[in-house]
């Protein structure tokens, strides 16, 4: 399976998990503002990888990329965050920082690759 579908199905099962994290939040923690900040950032990055998907050329595809990497980092300060601030207990943080560190990695090797293959 290419890098690139990789990135796909892992942004889409990161992305469900983000709106039940989200819901859990709302509902159990009434927690709604870190909680939307991250629903915002974490579902973002699967659809900017979708966008890049239709691309038309490799300069939009990259950027693309690059957008939903930032989304990712994004997504990582709102887990921190929340984590630090007692919303998530360890268990639930490392589980969900672990599948957000993934696609931070798989994205990252993405737009080295394309880099150096633009030179």
């Amino acid at each position: 399976m290419k890098r690139e579908d990789i990135a796909v199905e892992k942004s889409e099962k990161f992305a469900i998990r983000i709106v039940k994290l989200y819901k859990y939040l709302c509902e159990k923690k009434k927690e709604n503002v870190l909680s939307r900040q991250l629903l915002r950032s974490g579902t973002s990055i699967g659809a900017n990888i979708a966008e890049a998907r239709c691309s038309i050329s490799k300069k939009e595809f990259l950027s693309k990329i690059y957008i939903a990497l930032k989304e990712c980092v994004e997504t990582k300060y709102w887990l921190n965050l929340l984590y630090r601030t007692d919303y998530l207990k360890n268990s639930e943080f490392e589980s969900i920082i672990s599948d957000c560190e993934d696609l931070r990695r798989i994205l990252s090797a993405t737009t080295s690759t394309i880099r150096n293959n633009k030179n």
